[in-house]
């Protein structure tokens, strides 16, 4: 014959467990079509008011490993072993600007682009953000769509437009392009103003195949 509290401990055996609440880190969304995911982003007019450049600090060392977010974009993003001297300041190896097209072995051919860039980010809400938050916004290697390396010159070209007045000069790229500042906007939870939703509204009714996939950031 069960005891009592074998009979107890049977009947909380048997009851469905409740689902654990989920983190920050697992607020991972399913990949969406793109224009679902477009129509998830949040509408607002745009303030460039107060925005300075140094608002972001950007290239630390967040990991104090001796190497910079620029320098471990490059390290990550290099298609052979590079080349790394003293300081972790990386001079060579082979990386691929998506934005031309264009195969690069000189780091110094390269900037490090911020899919959305500082500027943008601050008008479409990182103004009402505290540094701490702005600085990891600068720095965001948890993310592969973040931060890219690119040509000097496609990086300069884009500054800090939006898709509604730039897009890669490769006509194959836009596509992801646009996914991956969708997928930005989404995990910062930036907004978009009128032009720039009805520009990637555009660019999504040509990409039936492109997905979204992002992380809500911490």
């Amino acid at each position: 014959m069960f005891s009592k509290i074998a009979v107890a401990a049977a009947a909380l055996l048997a009851l469905p467990l409740a689902p654990a609440p989920a983190s920050a880190h697992q607020l991972r969304s399913e990949p969406l079509p793109m224009a679902a995911a477009v129509d998830l982003l949040p509408s607002a007019a745009e303030s460039r008011d107060g925005y300075q450049r140094t608002s972001f600090k950007h290239w630390v060392d967040a990991d104090r490993d001796g190497c910079s977010t620029r320098a471990e974009v490059l390290i990550d993003e290099s298609r052979v072993q590079p080349t790394i001297e003293p300081g972790c300041k990386v001079t060579a190896g082979q990386w691929y600007s998506f934005y031309d097209g264009v195969t690069v072995t000189v780091s110094g051919g390269l900037d490090i682009d911020h899919m959305v860039p500082l500027a943008e980010a601050w008008d479409s809400g990182a103004s009402a953000w505290t540094p701490e938050r702005r600085e990891a916004y600068a720095n965001d290697l948890d993310a592969a769509t973040s931060l890219v390396a690119v040509t000097a010159r496609t990086n300069r070209a884009k500054a800090d437009q939006d898709p509604a007045d730039w897009l890669p000069p490769l006509l194959d790229a836009r596509c992801t392009y646009a996914a991956d500042w969708v997928a930005t906007k989404l995990r910062w939870k930036l907004t978009v103003d009128d032009r720039e939703r009805a520009a990637l509204a555009e660019i999504a009714a040509g990409c039936g195949q492109e997905s979204v996939d992002y992380e809500v950031a911490p």
